[in-house]
């Protein structure tokens, strides 16, 4: 993993450095952009026999034993060399596909283990009507549903479909080609289109999931994903205007002078602060690389913050990141706005857990000296036993003093289900032992960070990104930063 680092202090500005942010993935709109791509390819021919060709020359096998018989060997060679004519009359006569033009549609980005909708086009240029099947060849190790379709196109016309796209991980990848097979006349051959639309693309984290969050929290409708809105209280908070007072409204609130002018209670309004600073260290050594259902504990992170950095952007928060491991692989200064977000998924999309020891007391000093704001630090990392506890102290501790620190930790729920087990045999029996062996040293784990004035999120990987966002906006309405 190379470590790239990018500090606002640096002389290299990072809008300048391609390894982590291109020009073209520098603004990240609401939606995150369309690629909509026009390809004009060079096209490889070949003809594939069908299978009425087949059926056509299995039916001279009779032919063949009476030609074998009677010595008339020429019959047999008229009757072939018949159906090979009548197939390259027809591959002639069949459309040539020169004049076809291909449209890929998708998002800029797609996203990590979900259903991306891709859509296929083909404009028909050509004087004769088109039919057969076409097939799009997606990266290797991608699973497609529906990337096979048939199609019947008249000439001047174009024909689409969609079907959809699950990468297994993240990174960068690309589509290979395109198959088209166009049936000929008589139906003996068709002619075969490999199509030159070879196309990069990016794979981030789930971006489909955050785009469902932006939505709900359009239609005020966040509570159906689990985030509860505080009500706001305390300091930490900036006058916006007066109002008349209404049932519920907490006595502290009421303007004692405005109420006297006005002669009926008057409170005040307040809004949150803006301008404040989160901060996203994640840890991409060995404790990131185990699995949870088969997704590494790193990518599970990596999908939660989304919308922890979207909440953050959108209440008008500067929000950074730090990623390391045996050194700091990359530091994101924290700053405000939509095109902070761009940047910040640039960072993260290639990110990868690595079987090393992080140096985690080298990454926080780092962050000490560059970042001297107060600000929610939010480490990601594992902790499942005491000592583990204890090295997280001396390197994270620290950073408690004079900023709000808090510890995702990710828990399996495979041992939330073999706790409600009742073990019937001696398999189930260890697997019980285990599991509460396990989960009763992370809890002991749990305690000493609390202990030492450290907030920790213990949560499960379906919770982790709702439980982000409620201690963020419940850090908010409390007015702690």
């Amino acid at each position: 993993m190379s470590n790239t680092l990018l500090d606002g202090s640096d002389k290299e500005n990072i809008e300048a450095n391609e390894s982590i942010l291109s020009p073209t993935d520098s603004e990240f709109p609401t939606d995150f952009g369309k690629v909509d791509s026009f390809f004009d390819p060079s096209i490889r021919v070949r003809l594939v026999p069908t299978r009425r060709l087949w059926w056509a020359i299995a039916a001279g096998i009779p032919i063949t034993g009476f030609a074998a018989a009677t010595g008339q060997s020429w019959f047999l060679w008229f009757y072939n060399g018949f159906f090979l004519v009548l197939a390259l009359m027809s591959s002639r006569l069949g459309a040539s596909g020169k004049n076809l033009r291909f449209r890929r549609r998708m998002d800029a980005v797609l996203s990590v283990r979900a259903r991306n909708r891709i859509r296929v086009e083909i404009e028909n240029e050509e004087d004769i009507a088109l039919h057969g099947r076409i097939r799009d060849e997606i990266p290797s190790s991608f699973a497609a549903e529906g990337n096979e379709a048939p199609f019947h196109v008249n000439p001047g016309r174009a024909f689409s479909f969609d079907y959809f796209l699950m990468p297994p991980e993240r990174g960068e990848y690309s589509f290979r080609a395109t198959f088209l097979r166009i049936q000929c006349p008589l139906g003996l051959v068709e002619r075969q289109l490999e199509l030159n639309t070879e196309q990069p693309v990016k794979v981030y984290p789930n971006l489909l999931a955050l785009r469902e969050f932006q939505l709900l929290n359009q239609q005020g409708r966040l509570r159906e994903a689990g985030i509860r809105k505080s009500r706001m209280r305390g300091a930490g908070t900036e006058f916006e205007s007066l109002r008349d007072y209404a049932q519920g409204d907490d006595f502290r609130k009421i303007d004692w002078k405005a109420t006297a002018r006005r002669g009926k209670p008057i409170v005040r309004e307040y809004e949150v602060e803006k301008n404040q600073a989160v901060v996203l260290c994640i840890d991409c050594g060995r404790h990131m690389m185990s699995e949870i259902n088969g997704v590494r504990k790193l990518d599970l992170v990596l999908n939660a913050v989304l919308m922890l950095i979207q909440s953050a952007l959108s209440a008008g928060d500067n929000v950074g990141l730090l990623a390391y491991g045996t050194d700091v692989i990359r530091y994101i200064p924290p700053k405000k706005g939509h095109r902070q977000l761009g940047i910040l998924l640039n960072a993260m999309f290639n990110l990868v857990a690595e079987p090393i020891e992080s140096d985690s007391v080298r990454a926080f000093a780092y962050l000490s000296s560059r970042h001297k704001r107060r600000s929610l630090i939010v480490n990601f990392t594992a902790v499942e036993d005491l000592d583990r506890a204890k090295e997280v102290l001396t390197s994270f501790g620290n950073l408690s003093k004079g900023n709000i620190s808090l510890l995702g930790n990710i828990a399996d729920p495979r041992f939330r289900e073999l706790l409600k087990q009742v073990p019937d045999t001696e398999e189930k029996l260890f697997s019980y032992a285990s599991a509460h062996y396990l989960t009763d040293e992370r809890r002991q784990a749990t305690s000493l960070l609390k202990s030492a004035g450290m907030n920790v999120l213990d949560s499960e990987p379906q919770d982790l990104a709702t439980d982000l966002v409620n201690f963020y906006l419940y850090v908010k309405s409390r007015g702690k930063l």
